[in-house]
């Protein structure tokens, strides 16, 4: 491994905020999901996907990456398109809250949002480019399975669209 993956990978959380850092550290590590991506006209398209997770700059933020469909299989996801992004997800103290920024260079999507607990779940809230409210729930948390919801709320809404349901499981060996 370069400098670069060492210095940028961590073994775990920073002790600073360790407690803290466990909201999105209980990911860590890798996760086979089932994709479904929901069209405004109400068409469903299902896929596998890939999700991995793990600590990095000195154990003070958490990334992910996204693939979706699987590396296996490449052809065109409807709907939601094809995913091959990541997330950087970085607590901040000073808002007791987390700053998350996705990159998805492929298909140039790109979003900030701000994520906190919210009971059993983790609910993160941000905007398009476009001015539509996003919001990105993890729900159903366990040890091994976690649901994901993707949804969208354009300014002249009165409720919220979900657009992607992710159900992932984790990895075993």
């Amino acid at each position: 491994m370069s400098d670069f993956g060492r210095l940028l990978h961590a073994d775990g959380p920073n002790p600073e905020h360790a407690a803290a850092l466990q909201l999105y550290g209980r990911f860590v590590g890798d996760w086979d999901a089932e994709i479904t991506a929901h069209g405004s006209d109400g068409a469903t398209h299902t896929a596998p996907g890939e999700i991995h997770f793990g600590w990095v700059l000195e154990g003070r933020a958490v990334q992910d990456v996204w693939i979706i469909p699987r590396r296996a299989s490449s052809p065109a996801f409807p709907i939601a398109g094809n995913w091959y992004g990541t997330t950087l997800r970085v607590y901040d103290p000073t808002i007791d809250a987390w700053r998350i920024s996705w990159f998805d260079p492929g298909r140039s999507v790109f979003r900030q949002q701000i994520g906190r607990p919210q009971g059993d779940d983790i609910v993160q809230e941000g905007t398009t480019e476009a001015g539509e409210l996003t919001r990105w729930s993890f729900t159903d948390i366990t040890g091994d399975s976690f649901h994901w919801l993707g949804e969208v709320k354009p300014a002249t809404a009165v409720g919220w669209r979900l657009v992607v349901d992710v159900r992932a499981r984790r990895r075993k060996g």
